[in-house]
């Protein structure tokens, strides 16, 4: 909510989330460096891909982010959402690049780094289902288990959007990291390329 600009906070006051998050898709492609915007348009086709549960998609993503752009506010689907996002993102790039061609969502499957995502994500997984409960007590369109959600994720859609979304929750909900799981979380990180700085900003010692 704070990295939104003036235009953006109006739009999601007056014409709520999804709108908003068409913008954000739009203003990605000029803002954001060219592997991150690139990196969007690849995390919302692997969502659209994937056979996941839409209550999973719902859960995943904006229970890692920010209940503000929740699309069911709007009595909208997820996967309906998703592709008004992907299609925002769309039409900027080729306003930016006539000649773009968008990248191939190449989800990463394989079984050796699903499995070590799953090891990093099992010492916080109770720490982030409490907050995630206690924040569910507040919610009036609660979600669905947040854990379980970014497992089936991990599992069944892209072993690297499911750890960027657990990083997203655990540090969005301020969970306690011990010195071996920042450590796991970053060598993690690593192996995935990320930037330097992208998984240890923001977490919390315990």
């Amino acid at each position: 909510m704070a990295d939104l600009l003036p235009a953006e906070l109006d739009c999601l006051v007056e014409r709520g989330p999804v709108s908003t998050m068409a913008l954000i898709a739009e203003r990605s492609v000029t803002d954001l460096d060219r592997p991150a915007a690139l990196q969007l348009g690849c995390d919302v086709r692997r969502l659209l891909d994937s056979a996941l549960p839409e209550k999973t998609i719902r859960t995943a993503w904006v229970g890692s982010t920010d209940y503000a752009f929740d699309p069911c506010k709007e009595d909208i689907s997820p996967r309906a959402w998703l592709e008004r996002i992907e299609s925002a993102w769309l039409t900027a790039e080729f306003r930016h690049a006539p000649g773009f061609v968008p990248p191939e969502a190449d989800p990463v499957t394989d079984e050796t780094l699903r499995a070590a995502v799953l090891r990093a994500m099992s010492p916080v997984a109770a720490g982030l289902t409490l907050a995630d409960e206690e924040a569910q007590r507040f919610n009036p369109l609660p979600l669905a288990g947040l854990v379980p959600a970014l497992e089936e994720m991990v599992v069944q859609v892209c072993a690297d959007l499911g750890y960027r979304l657990f990083l997203r929750a655990v540090k969005l909900y301020a969970v306690p990291i011990d010195a071996t799981s920042r450590r796991e979380f970053v060598a993690l990180g690593e192996r995935f390329g990320y930037p330097e700085r992208l998984v240890p900003e923001g977490l919390h010692g315990d």
